[in-house]
C-alpha cells in the first residue's frame, strides 16, 4: 500500500532529495554531513526511515528513526491535547453586589470544587439598577474572590463589564488529565494498601506458626 502523504508532513527517504545531509543517528547520536545515498544506506541497514527534521539548515538535518512509531505518537498526542482542551468546561458562579456572607461562602466552596476538577469558573456579578453606577465594588469582590480561591486557580481574564453584568474567569492550576492521573495514583494507592492491610494479618500469623514448629521439643518416638 502506498504510505499516505500529506503537504505538512515531513519528508522521508526518497522524497529527500539533496545532495548533503547533516545525520542524526536513531539514538540522537551526531553522526555529521554526510551523502544523502550514504544516509538512505544507513537507514536501510537499520531497517528504518530517513526524516527530514530541519529542512531549512544549511545542509538540512535528517534523522534515522522509525517514522510509523513516530507519527502514531504524534497523533496521540495531539489527541490527547484536544480530548483535554474539549473536557475543559466552563462552569459559571454568579454573585449578588450585597451578597451575604454565608452565600458567598457557599458559591466560594461551589466555585473551588470546580477549579479542583479541572474545570474554568466563571465569576459573574449581577448589577440591579443603580448598582451599574458603582463598578468599583464589583471590582473589589471579584479581586477578593480571586484571592480566596487562589489555592486551586488563578485569574485568567480580569473582571470585564458585559452588558449588566461583570465578569471574571479563573483557570485551574491544574487540568482535567493531570487531576484525572493523580486519582488514578490515589485509587492505586489506597487499593495497595487495602490490600497490604488483608494479607498483614495472615502472614504475620504464618510466621509465627513457622517460628513455633521451629522452636517446639521433637515428639518423642
Amino acid at each position: 500500500m502506498k504510505e499516505e502523504f500529506r503537504i505538512s508532513d515531513p519528508r522521508t527517504n526518497d522524497r529527500i532529495r539533496v545532495p548533503e545531509v547533516r545525520l542524526v543517528g536513531p539514538a540522537g547520536e551526531q553522526v555529521g554531513v554526510v551523502r544523502i545515498e550514504v544516509a538512505l544506506r544507513l537507514a536501510q541497514e537499520a531497517d528504518l526511515d530517513l526524516v527530514e527534521v530541519a529542512p531549512n539548515s544549511k545542509p538540512p538535518v535528517v534523522k534515522i528513526m522509525d517514522y510509523g512509531k513516530f507519527k502514531y505518537e504524534a497523533a496521540q498526542k495531539a489527541k490527547e491535547a484536544r480530548r483535554n482542551q474539549a473536557n475543559t468546561v466552563l462552569k459559571e458562579v454568579r454573585f449578588r453586589l450585597k451578597i451575604e456572607a454565608h452565600d458567598y461562602i457557599t458559591k466560594l466552596k461551589r466555585a473551588e470544587g470546580f477549579l479542583q476538577s479541572g474545570d474554568k469558573v466563571k465569576a459573574m456579578i449581577l448589577f440591579r439598577g443603580r448598582e451599574q453606577s458603582r463598578p468599583e465594588q464589583g471590582v473589589r469582590l471579584l479581586r477578593k474572590f480571586a484571592e480566596d480561591v487562589a489555592e486551586f486557580g488563578t485569574v485568567e481574564s480580569n473582571p470585564t463589564i458585559d452588558g449588566r453584568n461583570m465578569v471574571m474567569v479563573v483557570a485551574p492550576h491544574k487540568n482535567k488529565s493531570e487531576v484525572k492521573t493523580e486519582q488514578n495514583a490515589q485509587r492505586a494507592a489506597n487499593k495497595e494498601a487495602a490490600r497490604s492491610a488483608r494479607t498483614g494479618g495472615p502472614d504475620d500469623e504464618d510466621d509465627d506458626e513457622t517460628v513455633d514448629a521451629a522452636t517446639a521439643p521433637a515428639a518423642a518416638e
